[in-house]
C-alpha cells in the first residue's frame, strides 16, 4: 500500500495502475485523490444496492461490482461506490466503456456540487444512467443532460429495462440497522 503523495506532485497512468491503496483512490489529471467512504449508514446504502442487483442480475441481464474503477478519460480513474454493466461486457481489469449504471452515495464530507462534477465526467463518459443517493436526508438523485434532478417518483429506474429500485425499501435498510 502507498501513502497518499503530495497533492501537488503528478503521476503517470502506469504509476497509478500500479500502485494500491485502502480504501482505493481516483486518479485525475495526474493528481491521486481520496475517496469518503467507510460510514455506516453509506456502507449499508452500497450493500442494499450491490445484493440486489446481484440477486436480480439474471433477471435484469447485468452485472454488479462495487467500487470498481473506471477509466473514464485517459488520464482519469473514478471508483464509484456502485457499478452496474450490461451481462456479457467483458473487461480486463478496469471498465474502459461507459456502464449502465454508475452510483455515488454521499458520505457526510461529500458535497453534492463537487459530486455533481463527478457526475458531469461519468455523462461524457457516455454513462446515461447516473445515481447520486444521500443517506441522511434519505434523498436520491439522478444525473441527465439537463444536470441535477431529485427524484420524486420513489424509485430508480434504467428507462427500456425491468431495472426498478424502490427508494422507500433502499431507505428502510437504515432503520433496520
Amino acid at each position: 500500500m502507498a501513502t497518499l503523495p503530495n497533492s501537488e506532485e503528478l503521476w503517470t497512468v502506469r504509476e497509478y495502475l500500479r500502485t494500491s491503496w485502502s480504501p482505493d483512490r481516483e486518479f485525475v489529471d495526474g493528481r491521486i485523490e481520496e475517496r469518503n467512504s467507510g460510514e455506516k449508514d453509506h456502507s449499508i446504502i452500497q450493500r442494499f444496492l450491490t445484493v440486489l442487483f446481484a440477486v436480480k442480475r439474471a433477471e435484469w441481464g447485468v452485472e454488479v461490482f462495487p467500487e470498481l474503477r473506471a477509466q473514464t478519460a485517459a488520464r482519469n480513474f473514478r471508483v464509484p461506490d456502485v457499478l452496474v454493466v450490461l451481462a456479457g461486457e467483458s473487461f480486463e481489469r478496469y471498465i474502459t466503456r461507459a456502464p449502465l449504471i454508475a452510483i455515488e452515495i454521499l458520505s457526510p464530507e461529500d458535497r453534492l456540487t463537487v459530486m455533481q462534477g463527478k457526475a458531469a465526467e461519468y455523462r461524457r463518459f457516455g454513462t446515461e444512467n447516473i445515481w447520486i443517493i444521500d443517506p441522511e436526508p434519505r434523498i436520491a438523485y439522478c444525473y441527465t443532460g439537463a444536470g441535477l434532478e431529485e427524484v420524486h417518483t420513489g424509485e430508480l429506474t434504467v428507462p427500456g429495462t425491468p431495472i426498478r429500485v424502490v427508494l422507500s425499501e433502499l431507505f428502510a435498510e437504515l432503520d433496520r440497522a
